[in-house]
């Protein structure tokens, strides 16, 4: 007869670990670029350059939680999910989280209409947002929703972040910083409704560990995007990385 190799399914306990585990000790708050802005190290350029770039990732965000609506089944979850949709692009034009990431842009000197456009954007920068779009629409949904645990770690990164523009680049004003407030709550919101339908959904320890691998490669797509802004640097100051 055949042995198979097949493990149980974690506790809650365990499996929440092993994500919390893999995602802390890969999230992109570790970063050379990251911590050079939270060092105020970073020129004005520099920080305009992430801006810019970091503006499509957001702009992917809604779509690829518009994909992520689409596989459920559930009219439940799609009407909890779908206030991710609403918290990017608001209810109405000039709303929502796009609309205070461009006056985060028009704060930090750049041209609004620019940086929407989209023109500047690195090519590196713009591969690694599209295959997070690509994930997404490549996996189940419960693996979807795990790749967005990367918001677990958010709200304690906002926080420094805004700390450290604060203290760091004074002429940035304080009141365009209003995208990073508002995300230390939403993402505590978001991540705990994420990380208890991952737990419920996943039911064996395959799905368990291909939710993991999701997780680890959205962490990659975070750090890449940050390695194309930061060239020769995609080691982190411990000297590790995330595994390929």
């Amino acid at each position: 007869m055949m042995q198979t190799d097949e493990r149980h399914r974690l506790s809650s306990e365990e499996f929440v670990g092993w994500l919390r585990r893999e995602g802390e000790r890969r999230y992109h708050d570790r970063h050379p670029f990251h911590v050079l802005m939270h060092d105020g190290n970073l020129t004005k350029a520099q920080l305009q350059q992430w801006v810019l770039n970091r503006y499509y990732y957001q702009s992917r965000v809604p779509i690829k939680d518009a994909i992520i609506l689409s596989k459920s089944e559930d009219p439940g979850f799609r009407r909890t999910w779908i206030q991710r949709i609403h918290d990017h692009d608001g209810d109405r034009e000039g709303e929502g989280g796009l609309a205070l990431w461009l006056r985060l842009a028009e704060g930090v000197g750049l041209d609004r209409e620019e940086v929407a456009s989209f023109r500047s954007v690195l090519p590196g920068v713009r591969f690694a947002c599209d295959a997070y779009v690509q994930l997404v629409e490549r996996v189940s949904l419960v693996e979807a929703v795990a790749s967005s645990l990367t918001e677990s770690f958010a709200p304690d990164l906002m926080s420094r972040r805004i700390a450290a523009w604060e203290k760091h680049y004074p002429w940035v004003r304080a009141d365009v910083l209003e995208y990073f407030r508002t995300r230390v709550t939403r993402a505590r919101r978001d991540s705990g409704m994420a990380l208890e339908f991952v737990c419920r959904n996943a039911t064996t320890y395959q799905l368990q560990e291909r939710c993991v691998a999701a997780l680890i490669r959205k962490t990659e797509i975070l750090w890449h995007l940050l390695d194309c802004l930061l060239p020769g640097s995609a080691a982190a100051p411990d000297g590790t990385r995330p595994a390929p």
